[in-house]
């Protein structure tokens, strides 16, 4: 990487996190903390508001104005594979915003970049409709969004159907399956939920709150020792 390609991502990067070490840049970079220290150096006197200091972290004010990003190639056909792939698999609200997220570069970009677009040969398929995707992953990304609680029924791998009441925490995908974490209250601990044997979704008005081994990162620990089960 150029050094002056370099002092532009270290830009980037500061202006996109609040507070970030030279040892997290320096392996972003690929480069060493002491090349990092002296390129904030030289950043910090060619104006650049750059504040922090060595072992705290650094960041940059909220005053300086960057002109607009610009793609390389290859950043716009990880935009277009990304947009394709939650279009097809991330259902019909991102979906419609993944496309109209691709519509907003497509208007900026200079015309030499627009066939990357339209030309890109990478693809995301998906044959037949998928109600998982179209209708149950909208209402439970917002209920993870907003904490509210689910109600569900639910058919288990043995084929029995259950009634759950669930905590929604995150959603996952595993290349053609989504699955929802939650606090089942009914197990009184973490399940995981796939969203194709919903049938019956409720989103409630009631608000849970984070509880101490309740949480997603309590979950992320459990997953780890291998202590989570499948519904």
């Amino acid at each position: 990487m150029r050094r002056a390609d370099r002092l532009f991502q270290i830009v980037q990067i500061l202006r996109n996190k609040r507070l970030v070490t030279a040892k997290t840049l320096a392996e972003r970079l690929e480069v060493s903390e002491r090349t990092i220290y002296r390129d904030i150096q030289d950043l910090s006197l060619s104006g650049v508001p750059v504040e922090g200091e060595a072992g705290v972290g650094y960041h940059l004010r909220h005053t300086l104005d960057i002109p607009p990003i610009m793609f390389t190639a290859e950043e716009i056909e990880a935009l277009v594979i990304g947009a394709r792939m939650v279009k097809t698999w991330a259902g019909s609200e991102l979906g419609q915003s993944a496309q109209s997220v691709l519509d907003k570069i497509t208007a900026v970009i200079p015309g030499e970049l627009k066939h990357h677009i339209d030309q890109s040969l990478l693809f995301s398929l998906r044959f037949g409709k998928r109600e998982d995707i179209d209708i149950s992953l909208d209402i439970c990304r917002k209920a993870a969004d907003q904490k509210r609680v689910l109600q569900l029924v639910y058919r288990r791998s043995d084929g029995e159907f259950s009634q759950r009441r669930i905590r929604p925490l995150g959603l996952y995908f595993w290349g053609n399956v989504w699955t929802l974490v939650g606090w089942c209250e009914l197990r009184g601990d973490f399940r995981n939920f796939r969203l194709d044997r919903m049938q019956q979704i409720t989103l409630e008005n009631d608000i849970f709150a984070d509880e101490h081994g309740q949480t997603l990162a309590d979950f992320l620990r459990k997953m780890t020792a291998g202590d989570i089960g499948m519904c």
